[in-house]
């Protein structure tokens, strides 16, 4: 895209409530960036979050957004998703918010494979609730409740998400703008659940995975990587010397939820619903 050309999913003369340096808006700018290049027509693109810092998001994207419940973006983003086939729907929360209040979503959305993006910022804290530890905060982490140190191995979702087969996961990095922005327009062009975790310095409550500590503690998967490999992926998954970044695993032609349940590409709206449909469901609700 040409630096002079307008993006049409900015928001311009919007105010974004994050900390100067936060790796949010770096993420924020990948979205917008990968968005644009792909030519998507902004009307028909749903952004859904959940609560925190990195829930804010949809709200600085010149898109169509559904900002609801902690932990609860993926169920909506599926019903949006199978009441419309057309729309490009995208789910994007914290690593607090997907992993944590709502790790049963994220299992179970992979396991019915909606066409729908997961975007993950994952800084490894809890950010809006000022710094408590998050499900992937790494071993020894000090904070203002796990003062002792974090006791627990963290959550690992690239492995999870490899256990249950979702057809596209990928690791991305906020301070690297353009490797994360064509990481994420893979994510949205491919066909099923795909999953980018995106590692996300919290310049506030997190000293320690800092820009720096990313930087020096990752590195890119290989040109000769074959992504199709399963066993592979598990290999780089639990990986935890220095953590891959770049499209761990990729499989095409899993069978789409929606295809299971016979979903057209008419949209619910418009197919409408008989009386003795609409009398039926009365019944069942009484």
């Amino acid at each position: 895209m040409n630096n002079m050309t307008v993006n049409p999913f900015d928001m311009r003369g919007k105010d974004i409530n994050w900390c100067p340096g936060c790796g949010n808006y770096k993420i924020l700018d990948a979205v917008k960036g990968a968005l644009s290049e792909l030519d998507l027509d902004r009307r028909n693109v749903v952004i859904v979050s959940g609560i925190g810092q990195a829930a804010k998001m949809p709200q600085y994207i010149n898109a169509n957004m559904f900002n609801g419940l902690h932990g609860r973006a993926l169920p909506v983003a599926m019903g949006i998703k199978l009441s419309n086939r057309n729309l490009v729907v995208i789910a994007e929360s914290g690593d607090g918010c997907m992993y944590g209040e709502g790790g049963n979503h994220f299992l179970h959305a992979i396991r019915r494979n909606c066409d729908i993006t997961v975007l993950v910022h994952d800084n490894m804290v809890y950010g809006l609730t000022k710094g408590q530890a998050s499900p992937t905060s790494r071993m020894g982490m000090k904070t203002s409740l796990q003062f002792n140190g974090v006791m627990l191995e963290p959550f690992n979702p690239v492995a999870v998400a490899l256990a249950l087969d979702a057809p596209f996961i990928a690791r991305a990095s906020a301070g690297d703008g353009e490797e994360t922005k064509e990481i994420i327009k893979q994510a949205v062009s491919f066909k099923g659940c795909s999953v980018v975790d995106i590692f996300q310095p919290c310049v506030i409550f997190n000293k320690i995975n800092t820009y720096q500590w990313f930087r020096e503690n990752t590195y890119y998967l290989p040109d000769g990587y074959d992504p199709t490999d399963r066993k592979l992926a598990f290999e780089k998954a639990i990986e935890t010397e220095k953590l891959p970044l770049g499209v761990i695993y990729r499989r095409e032609g899993r069978e789409l939820y929606e295809d299971l349940l016979g979903i057209t590409d008419t949209p619910a709206y418009e197919q409408g619903v008989s009386d003795k449909a609409f009398e039926q469901m009365l019944e069942d609700y009484r």
